[in-house]
C-alpha cells in the first residue's frame, strides 16, 4: 500500500489542493471510531429502524400482523438469503471494475470485499460513499481519482436500475394495471429526460468547473457520466463486467425482497409492481444514505409497496426480514472488514 503522503498525491508527486487534503482528513477522522462510537452508531441505526417499523406496524394493524406472523412460509427465507449473497457478490464485481478503469490502482480482494461490505454498514453515519472516498484514497488513489470513482459508482447504480424501471413503467402505463400513474409516470418521463440533459451539458463540464458555485458542483456530477463513458469505451475490459455486476446486485436485492414477500403473502407477488415499488422506495440508494438508510428505508419501502397493490401488513413484515438479510446480518463481516482496513491504514508508515 502506498504511504499516506503518496496516497494524497496519487503517487505522482504532484501537489494536491489543500481543500482535498482537508476533505480526506475530515472523512478519515469520521471513519476512525472507537468501540463505543461504533456501538452508538449501530444503536442509533437500530433505533431509527425500529421506530420506523413500529410506525408502519401501527398503520398496518397489529391483529393482521399477528395472523401473518403465525403462519409464514419459512421455505422462502433461505432463498432470500441466497439472493442477498448474490447481490453483494455483484456489487463487489462492479466496484472492482469501476476502481480499475483508466489504469486505477488495483485493490487486493480482501481489501475490496472489506470496502464493499463496510460501505453498506449501519455504523457509517455519513453514508457508504463518504467511506468509499476515504478508503480509496488510503488504497492509493488520488483524491480526484477517488471522487470520480465514487461518483461513477453511484451513476452506475442508477444507469442500470433506472432504464429498467422506465421500460416497466411504460409497459404499465399502456396496460390496465392498478398501479397509480403518480408512480409510473415519473420513471417513464424523467429517466429519458435525465439522460438527454446529461448528454447536452457534458461538453460544458470544464467551463462550469472554472466558474465554481452551483455550476462547479454540477460539473462534479457530470464527472460520473464521464466515468460511465470510460467504462463503455472498453466494454470487454471493464464495461461489461461492471454492468453485469451491478445488474446482479439489483436483481439479487430485488429477488431477496420478492422472496420475503412470497413468504408472507402466500402467493407470488407481481414482479413489475414490485420493481416499481422497490425503485421508488430506493429513490436514494442505501449506500448514499446515512446509516445505510436505517429508518428512511423501513418507513418508505412498505408504503411504496402498498401503493403498487401489495397489502401493507405483509409488505411491512417482508421489509423487516429483508432488512435483516441486507443490513443487519452482514453487520459482522462489515465491522470486521472495516476494522481490518483501518488497521492496515494505520500500520502504513507516514510519508
Amino acid at each position: 500500500m502506498p504511504r499516506s503522503g503518496d496516497a494524497l498525491s496519487g503517487g505522482s508527486g504532484t501537489s494536491v489542493p489543500m481543500r482535498d487534503r482537508l476533505d480526506v482528513w475530515l472523512r478519515r477522522h469520521h471513519l476512525e471510531h472507537g468501540r463505543w462510537q461504533f456501538t452508538v452508531s449501530i444503536a442509533l441505526g437500530a433505533l431509527l429502524a425500529f421506530g420506523a417499523l413500529a410506525g408502519v406496524a401501527w398503520a398496518a394493524d397489529f391483529d393482521t400482523l399477528g395472523r401473518l406472523l403465525a403462519r409464514p412460509d419459512w421455505s422462502w427465507f433461505p432463498v432470500a438469503l441466497g439472493c442477498e449473497a448474490a447481490a453483494y457478490l455483484g456489487y463487489t464485481l462492479a466496484y472492482r471494475e469501476v476502481a480499475r478503469v483508466e489504469d486505477g490502482p488495483g485493490l487486493p480482494l480482501a481489501r475490496l470485499v472489506g470496502i464493499v461490505t463496510s460501505g453498506f454498514g449501519v455504523f457509517i453515519p455519513r453514508g457508504g460513499f463518504a467511506a468509499d472516498y476515504c478508503l480509496l484514497v488510503d488504497s492509493g488513489f488520488s483524491p480526484a481519482q477517488a471522487r470520480t470513482r465514487v461518483l461513477g459508482l453511484g451513476a452506475l447504480e442508477y444507469a442500470v436500475l433506472a432504464p429498467v424501471a422506465c421500460v416497466v413503467s411504460i409497459i404499465l402505463l399502456t396496460g390496465n394495471h392498478p398501479i397509480p400513474m403518480s408512480l409510473t409516470m415519473p420513471w417513464a418521463a424523467a429517466v429519458p429526460i435525465g439522460f438527454v440533459l446529461a448528454a447536452l451539458f457534458l461538453g460544458r463540464r470544464s467551463s462550469w468547473r472554472r466558474r465554481g458555485g452551483w455550476r462547479g458542483r454540477a460539473a462534479d456530477g457530470l464527472d460520473a457520466v464521464v466515468m460511465l463513458q470510460r467504462l463503455a469505451v472498453k466494454p470487454r475490459e471493464h464495461g461489461v463486467f461492471a454492468a453485469a455486476g451491478m445488474a446482479l446486485y439489483w436483481a439479487g436485492d430485488i429477488a431477496c425482497l420478492w422472496a420475503c414477500l412470497r413468504g408472507f403473502l402466500g402467493h407470488t407477488p407481481s414482479g413489475t409492481a414490485l420493481l416499481i415499488g422497490y425503485a421508488t422506495g430506493y429513490a436514494l440508494t442505501r449506500r448514499t444514505l446515512p446509516f445505510a438508510g436505517a429508518g428512511p428505508v423501513e418507513a418508505l419501502l412498505p408504503f411504496t409497496l402498498s401503493w403498487v397493490a401489495i397489502p401493507l401488513a405483509p409488505a411491512m413484515l417482508a421489509v423487516l426480514v429483508y432488512r435483516a438479510f441486507n443490513l443487519w446480518l452482514p453487520l459482522v463481516p462489515a465491522l470486521v472488514g472495516h476494522r481490518s482496513i483501518l488497521r492496515g491504514t494505520q500500520a502504513t508508515p507516514a510519508g
